[in-house]
């Protein structure tokens, strides 16, 4: 099936509507994820033959999930985050499931199942146990997106022997969710909570994959092209943002402000160029080595956290205190885009990348195009 992109674009200032209204409160975009659902994102990201858009493992496959996870970032970060939780779960099963679990998550995935991947533990780390009734999980897991509104869980879990193994857990019934982190400044409407799972009981059927699967190379690194999608939509609307208002106060001719909007293009051009590059080694991963791969990801990662940057500045500098009052979009689009940026370790990230990459080039992609 093709995807309706066409309608995805006209429906994103519903969404952006709606992420700015729910945003002081820190309301979920139910409305828009709606939506999204109708249109068929939730499903777009499935294997063609379970009923997704784009072959497995093809160069058309990276760069229609780009544009669909970008487009969604144009119109809500908070929502963009949501669904490329959802479809990194659902990558998750798909690359480490058995059958029966790939097509039990499909048949899920098309009657309206919100997945998540919450594995970032709480005060009290997700452990299972082997108890005499059966598997039983204890803890917690904190940053959850989604939560109260994701049905399935893809989280990690330490077991009695020391290793960490992945589930895919049902969430609407047995786990208490705690109310969103109203201390986070930005992506308010991402529905980010806590899970409490204590004394869910589970089944061996819950366990996806093997023991180290989720930490395992390059797939752990590679998955992480699909939240730059997200944020370069947020680069990309910003960048608009700023151009579209020095325009209505008829500034957009002054030379400072004219080369504010050229460096801001400059960025938003940049991160699509490395994020398409990201998005292609990972998806067609058959024609490059693993370290390629991690490290090409890796870098991409950089580029665009260093692209987001710069167009927060600049559009804080262009509109100035403009940019800063509650009732402006870009002030909240700055909030939600410099929140979504912070990922992991980016020093560390970006050294092993270098030290990678000092005597071999990047892996080429022109082929692929």
């Amino acid at each position: 099936m093709s995807f309706p992109f066409e309608a995805l674009v006209a429906c994103r200032a519903e969404l952006e509507a709606e992420a700015s209204a729910n945003d002081p409160q820190a309301v979920f975009p139910t409305h828009g994820l709606a939506r999204l659902r109708a249109l068929g994102v939730l499903s777009a990201a499935l294997p063609l033959a379970s009923g997704g858009c784009w072959p497995d493992a093809a160069p058309e496959a990276a760069t229609g999930l780009l544009r669909l996870l970008r487009l969604v970032g144009q119109g809500s970060l908070a929502l963009g985050r949501v669904v490329e939780g959802h479809v990194n779960a659902l990558r998750l099963v798909i690359r480490y499931g058995s059958p029966a679990q790939r097509a039990s998550v499909a048949a899920d995935v098309h009657e309206g199942a919100l997945l998540g991947v919450w594995v970032t533990d709480g005060a009290h780390p997700l452990h299972l146990e082997q108890t005499a009734q059966g598997l039983i999980l204890r803890g917690q897991k904190a940053f959850a997106s989604g939560a109260g509104h994701v049905t399935q869980a893809l989280v990690t879990a330490r077991t009695q022997a020391g290793t960490t193994v992945m589930l895919l857990v049902g969430v609407e019934q047995g786990c208490v969710i705690h109310p969103s982190i109203g201390g986070l400044s930005g992506m308010r409407g991402a529905g980010t909570g806590q899970c409490d799972f204590e004394g869910l009981p589970v089944t061996p059927e819950s366990l996806i994959g093997q023991a180290g699967d989720y930490l395992r190379q390059p797939e752990f690194s590679a998955g992480a092209w699909r939240p730059m999608a997200v944020a370069l939509g947020g680069i990309e609307r910003l960048t608009t943002v700023l151009r579209e208002q020095l325009a209505e106060r008829e500034r957009a001719r002054a030379p400072a402000q004219q080369a504010r909007i050229g460096r801001a293009l400059i960025a938003a051009q940049t991160a699509m160029d490395w994020t398409r590059k990201a998005a292609l080694v990972a998806t067609v991963q058959d024609r490059y080595e693993a370290g390629d791969i991690t490290a090409t990801v890796d870098l991409a990662r950089i580029a665009v956290e260093q692209a987001g940057l710069e167009v927060i500045e600049l559009v804080q500098r262009g509109l100035g205190l403009s940019a800063f009052i509650k009732t402006n979009v870009a002030e909240r689009l700055t909030r939600d885009l410099a929140t979504y940026l912070r990922q992991p370790a980016p020093d560390e990230t970006l050294c092993a990348a270098a030290s990678w990459f000092t005597q071999r080039d990047l892996p080429p992609t022109e082929a692929l195009a």
